[in-house]
């Protein structure tokens, strides 16, 4: 293993009702007026009567708080902002997300324009750095992007539609509630796209140029992936299976703490890759991983085809281990092509895509294997 910091500091809260301990959680670390974010007005967080047990909790431990809604899919920094504005006015202290990564990366984005003083801009370009945010708590409804219990928040700067990411340990959230039973109405297509999200932060860390002994963090990385191949299949099938959903939702954190990836560099292309394309085209985020990452498997796969091979192994049982991973996709019905996911770039919008993609970084992505402009859009015109 190469040198390594492993920092997991959020509280787990797991189990069914556990949302109604909020308020006095909110409380024990120091909140006093919270901001809840949470997506659409009128949706399911209100309609399902979550949003008022929340409310609930939160007056009976005294707390005061403002509704922020209006979170979308690939999250916006012109919501950031407006809450931002309004955290100010406020006084916020505290920021409480009710929902999965687009709500919980929203938060977070609030959270370091109240903590500081700089444009939202200049942090997502990497024009600046910062180790101040206000406190998160979350009370999670998606299994998917783990940003519950990770550093990372990605936005989309809707000038130009770029997708772009900062990561600080000041934005893991304080304490994330976890009730599986709140996930048992999301759509079908949610829930398998969110499985392979949760698989990519697992893979994404597996495939590394690190060529010390890691196999103490394979064999972590391998278990979570069986545990959310299998309960992925049971789930889409299953909406009420409460035991499938506790895996998915616990293997979510855990896929993004960084606990898969300690003792070796992570790689993380894929995702780059990605966010292009929910900038351009508004995919889900888990869906569009799907669809590209045979595409960047069989371009990278010979820089070590033991590795691929091992994944295989273990995972699925089958050395095969990009063929295997398709036909697992498939029998969730994720896409594995672009024309699955529903879009066919022009060769245009790749190169833009790809452009969009090193900029800022040097001219390259990934460390499995680094990848320029070039790299990235002949692996787009595979996925097509």
């Amino acid at each position: 293993m190469i040198n390594f910091d492993f920092f997991a500091p959020t509280k787990i809260l797991f189990g069914a009702g556990r949302e109604s301990e909020v308020g006095k959680q909110v409380a024990a670390f120091g909140g006093h007026r919270v901001m809840i974010v949470y997506g659409k007005k009128g949706g399911h967080i209100e309609a399902s009567g979550l949003l008022e047990r929340v409310h609930k909790s939160l007056r009976d431990a005294g707390l005061s708080y403002v509704d922020l809604n209006g979170v979308v899919p690939n999250p916006r920094l012109s919501l950031v902002k407006e809450g931002i504005r309004i955290g100010r006015a406020e006084d916020i202290d505290f920021l409480l997300p009710i929902g999965g990564g687009s709500v919980i990366d929203t938060a977070k984005g609030i959270g370091y324009g109240i903590a500081n003083d700089f444009e939202m801009e200049d942090l997502l370009y990497g024009r600046v750095k910062t180790d101040k945010n206000l406190p998160i708590g979350v009370v999670l409804t998606i299994a998917a992007a783990g940003s519950e219990m990770s550093s990372s928040m990605v936005l989309t700067i809707e000038d130009g539609m770029m997708k772009r990411s900062y990561g600080h340990d000041c934005s893991r959230p304080k304490f994330a509630i976890m009730n599986p039973a709140l996930t048992y109405s999301l759509p079908t297509y949610q829930t398998a796209s969110g499985a392979v999200d949760i698989m990519m932060h697992t893979m994404e860390r597996y495939f590394t140029p690190t060529d010390t002994d890691t196999s103490l963090t394979d064999r972590i990385a391998e278990g979570l992936m069986v545990s959310v191949r299998d309960a992925a299949q049971v789930a889409v099938k299953e909406p009420e299976n409460y035991e499938a959903r506790a895996t998915l939702m616990w293997a979510g954190g855990l896929s993004h703490n960084g606990l898969t990836g300690a003792g070796r560099v992570s790689d993380f292309a894929t995702h780059k890759i990605e966010h292009e394309l929910g900038g351009m085209f508004d995919v889900a985020h888990g869906a569009g991983l799907a669809a590209i990452w045979g595409s960047w498997a069989r371009y990278v796969y010979k820089t070590n085809p033991g590795r691929f091979a091992q994944f295989g192994e273990k995972v699925f049982g089958d050395s095969d281990s990009i063929t295997a991973w398709e036909n697992w996709c498939r029998s969730i019905n994720m896409p594995t092509t672009l024309a699955e996911l529903g879009i066919q770039p022009t060769d245009a919008q790749i190169e833009e895509m790809a452009e969009k993609c090193v900029f800022g970084r040097n001219g390259h992505i990934g460390f499995f294997q680094p990848l320029n402009k070039e790299d990235i859009a002949a692996i787009l015109k595979m996925a097509r």
